[in-house]
């Protein structure tokens, strides 16, 4: 994927900071103890979704804090992940541009997100987290949460690398954000409350949305003419390795769709190419059909 280093608007690094919830560096457990593959279950399953406001569920991962303070950027000179940081800025500043032109077409309002950059933990307006979460949005302060360790797991751990693999990643995260600013996030989990039984159904139709809202953003880009002929297999790559079913698999336990909460890498695959061949929001309602 062609780039250019550019603005840091909407950006927070807070890397050079020392973590605010987890003195010393430490992880938390998560659900499961499966290593990486639990991690990833827990990251996808708890955080991916989101909320919004008072309806978010806190997870185990997160405990009482407050969004982290701006600064605390590394020098460039001194940041030896200075391209990986200025990459993710750079997808996140395109993906949100894109989508604030549309909602300007369509006459909407909308409020822009902020990507923080951390390491180890971070203090966020959901709560407390470490990076054993990877990344995720909080829905209660509109930021996307990033720590650049979890681009080397994806490609040692889940066999998903590449650059575009990683900005899917980002733009699948924006894409809650989206769901956040049209009122889908709080309408979703109006329903969960109301038919609990329904909740992982819920979530993958709103978890497929996100990836379709990705595959959005993905024709935009290569409609620039910035992507090559390897970067959409890593983008599909990367939405088939976070597939409840894989992640299962990966576990060593059983596959059991009832548990489902994102969709099967099929799905997951086919909702971000339906999104990448359509280039409109329009063609991402996962949540008309019988079946997704």
């Amino acid at each position: 994927m062609r780039w250019r280093r550019g603005s840091n608007r909407d950006v927070i690094d807070v890397r050079g900071r020392r973590s605010g919830g987890f003195p010393g560096g430490g992880r938390v457990a998560v659900p499961g103890g499966l290593g990486l593959g639990g991690v990833v279950i827990f990251l996808l399953v708890s955080l991916l979704g989101g909320g919004s406001g008072a309806a978010f569920d806190v997870p185990s991962g997160f405990g009482g804090g407050a969004a982290p303070p701006d600064g605390g950027a590394i020098p460039a000179s001194q940041d030896p992940e200075r391209d990986l940081r200025d990459f993710s800025a750079y997808v996140f500043n395109d993906a949100q541009d894109a989508w604030a032109e549309t909602f300007q077409k369509e006459g909407r309002n909308y409020r822009r997100a902020q990507l923080v950059l951390y390491r180890q933990g971070v203090d966020t307006g959901c709560g407390s987290a470490s990076s054993a979460v990877g990344p995720f949005y909080c829905p209660a302060d509109g930021r996307v949460y990033l720590d650049l360790s979890f681009y080397r797991d994806m490609s040692d751990e889940l066999g998903a690398d590449g650059d575009f693999a990683w900005a899917y990643v980002i733009a699948h995260e924006m894409g809650h954000h989206v769901q956040r600013e049209l009122g889908t996030s709080d309408e979703v989990h109006r329903l969960e409350r109301e038919n609990p039984d329904a909740r992982n159904a819920l979530s993958v139709r709103l978890e497929l949305q996100a990836d379709c809202y990705a595959g959005v953003w993905a024709d935009r880009v290569y409609e620039a003419g910035d992507l090559d002929r390897t970067d959409l297999p890593e983008a599909i790559r990367a939405s088939q390795a976070v597939g409840d079913d894989r992640l299962q698999r990966r576990a060593g336990g059983e596959v059991n769709p009832d548990s489902f909460t994102h969709g099967t890498s099929e799905q997951r695959a086919r909702w971000f190419e339906t999104g990448r061949k359509a280039g409109e929001g329009s063609a991402c309602d996962t949540f008309s059909p019988d079946d997704v």
